[in-house]
């Protein structure tokens, strides 16, 4: 009985010995540097015939390569894993990430990173990434209307796919109060590498977007200004459109009254003829008049005369009877 308690604990430590060295996986490929024809040999060391996959990343993260192989009884392994083509849209120049995953040992991975450039020659360079974030936002907003801010995040001159709110995760906007607020949790996808939020501000005055990207261990800032009014450049255009109206009404109405005017001047002038006309008239019929009286007076003084000598005659003529 006492030879059993102390054997277990012997027992039970020699099996969790293989399984603290078992996790093993390493990876190497056979230059940092490559150019157009050019095998990419991956080899490296891992469990005992195990199966391994290969993933060969594209500078903005998409998989261009996926093959699998089975280690050997040694545990050693080697594959080529491709012939670099001609530079192209889907294999151009940049860093690219060589990755073998194990399928036995709980997904473990391992990854190294080579160049793949135009030169004929293998010029030892440094392997690095040259991540980009541009940011576009409008020069001018207005307070309390919301307004779009785009974001561009690029690797080695491609845009860099995957979730927005990790991938620009401490990025940030400092309004005019000086206190940073973080946009973590805003973004949306446009496009694979297009990412933008909407911003609505509170206040008049500059608000400064800073975009932080994280892409494969390498940062890269952005940041752009937006300046922003108690009325936007469309409120005020808007204005302007009613202005236009209004003076387009207002100038119609002056070419109207205008019209009116000539019309009424024409009118004064016929009025001031038929006047004229009239005062002419009126002298013609005051002469013809005169002309009239002229004739009336010498027919009516004879008359006038002969009725005096008659009169007197019968005068003359009752008197004698007396």
């Amino acid at each position: 009985m006492k030879l059993t308690i102390w054997v277990l604990p012997v027992v039970i430590l020699a099996s969790m010995i293989p399984l603290v060295s078992a996790e093993e996986l390493e990876i190497f490929t056979n230059s940092d540097v490559y150019s157009d024809g050019q095998p990419l040999l991956v080899y490296g060391k891992a469990l005992s015939n195990e199966n391994l996959i290969l993933r060969l990343f594209a500078p903005d993260g998409t998989i261009t390569k996926f093959d699998q192989v089975i280690v050997d009884s040694d545990g050693s392994f080697n594959h080529i894993l491709l012939t670099w083509p001609t530079s192209s849209t889907k294999f151009p120049y940049g860093t690219y990430t060589v990755e073998a995953i194990s399928t036995t040992q709980n997904g473990l991975s391992r990854t190294v990173d080579i160049k793949f450039t135009s030169s004929s020659e293998l010029v030892r360079v440094p392997v690095e990434r040259h991540v980009s974030t541009l940011v576009f936002a409008p020069e001018v907003a207005a307070v309390d209307k919301p307004f779009r801010v785009f974001v561009q995040v690029s690797s080695d001159g491609l845009l860099v796919g995957g979730n927005p709110n990790e991938l620009l995760s401490t990025s940030h906007v400092h309004p005019p109060s000086g206190e940073p607020l973080s946009l973590s949790q805003s973004f949306q996808t446009l496009h694979e590498g297009l990412y933008f939020i909407d911003y609505t501000p509170l206040q008049t005055g500059t608000y400064v977007f800073h975009m932080v990207a994280f892409s494969k261990g390498t940062v890269a800032h952005g940041s752009a200004a937006t300046s922003v009014l108690s009325q936007d450049i469309s409120g005020v255009a808007e204005q302007v459109v009613k202005l236009n109206a209004i003076l387009d009404e207002t100038s119609g109405e002056l070419d109207r009254l205008k019209t009116e005017i000539e019309g009424f001047g024409t009118t004064l002038e016929s009025a001031n003829k038929n006047i004229d006309s009239s005062v002419s008239t009126i002298s013609s019929s005051v002469t013809n008049i005169a002309d009239a009286s002229g004739q009336l007076n010498s027919l009516f003084f004879p008359i006038v005369a002969s009725i005096g000598i008659i009169v007197a005659l019968q005068i003359a003529i009752f008197a004698r009877r007396r």
